[in-house]
């Protein structure tokens, strides 16, 4: 094996440089500091890398994503015409499943009103519905999208997810294209947004989309889950569909600007979960097994897995 490259931004640099040295047979280099000869390196492990590195990588065979999202990666112009994996493993679909479950399950059962009310010293039950009554919609059905579906459809909550390009999942209702999304806004109640960050998606859920969902359900309003990219939402589109009632509630996990400014109104918000965009958790030990498996099948001529197409974004 030639070496490969560990550049990721952030304070997961050093875990993931660790987490790839510890894989056997691994050559490791890492930017900025470990970078060697370029010529020597042909796979790239990155995150947040600047643009313009890997084009100076002459026999460079694969780009591997650490992450989900793949639109920072995209937007270099420097780009070089290999092929571009994600890493993905069973362990992140779960824990973004997770997340779903839980800020679902969390306006379901009321619990932000029970929270107040316990701040307030006030003892009240309100009805509580059947899961069975309440429609959850889920916007993104890739591998995380289809499986949060499934779990919430196996609680009993009605499940419908939206994509971009027609999907097919057992027991889930779908729609997809611009010609399904005002009827998939029109039975949501708890909408969750997983989609990845494209030009078509960019900004789309904004104050049009927040007016669609359905507000007179069992779930008592409608509300926004976002754990997919933070250019995905309108900060100030949400801020004023909880003014003015057309959203209950949000749960934000991710934002246009990260970490989000001391000075954002969603901090203090009432109706408004702020989570620092941990609802995919990576851990670089079990993702890096994983990406030394895609090395692998690379050089054994084989098919990759998780490919990225450019065309589509993600």
């Amino acid at each position: 094996m030639s070496a490969m490259l560990v550049a990721v931004d952030g304070d997961l640099a050093g875990p993931w440089t660790q987490a790839f040295r510890k894989q056997p047979g691994a050559i490791v280099r890492a930017w900025p500091d470990d970078l060697g000869d370029p010529r020597e390196i042909d796979i790239a492990c990155v995150w947040r890398a600047p643009h313009g590195l890997l084009a100076t990588l002459p026999n460079l065979k694969l780009i591997v994503n650490l992450g989900a999202g793949a639109d920072y990666l995209l937007a270099d112009a420097s780009l070089p015409d290999v092929p571009i994996v994600r890493a993905a493993d069973p362990d992140l679909s779960m824990r973004v499943t997770e997340y779903a479950v839980l800020h679902t399950l969390r306006y379901h059962r009321r619990q932000p009103l029970y929270n107040a009310q316990q701040r307030a010293r006030i003892w009240k039950v309100h009805e509580q519905p059947a899961a069975s009554e309440v429609n959850v919609g889920v916007m993104g059905l890739g591998v995380i999208g289809a499986e949060a579906a499934r779990v919430l459809a196996r609680i009993g909550f009605k499940v419908a997810g939206w994509s971009a390009s027609p999907k097919i999942i057992d027991g889930i209702e779908t729609f997809h294209g611009a010609a399904g999304l005002d009827p998939f806004l029109a039975r949501t109640e708890i909408l969750i947004c997983l989609l990845p960050l494209t030009p078509a998606t960019g900004g789309i859920l904004d104050g049009t989309v927040f007016r669609k969902l359905r507000r007179d359900g069992a779930a008592g309003g409608a509300f926004l889950i976002n754990a997919g990219r933070g250019p995905l939402q309108i900060d100030a589109d949400i801020l004023a569909a909880l003014g003015d009632g057309t959203l209950a509630g949000a749960t934000l996990d991710v934002f246009p600007e990260e970490p989000l400014p001391p000075s954002s109104a969603l901090w203090t918000h009432p109706k408004v979960t702020v989570t620092p965009h941990n609802a995919g958790d990576i851990l670089p030990d079990i993702l890096a097994a994983q990406v030394m498996r895609q090395i692998a099948r690379l050089e054994r001529g084989e098919p990759l897995q998780n490919l990225v197409d450019r065309r589509r974004g993600y």
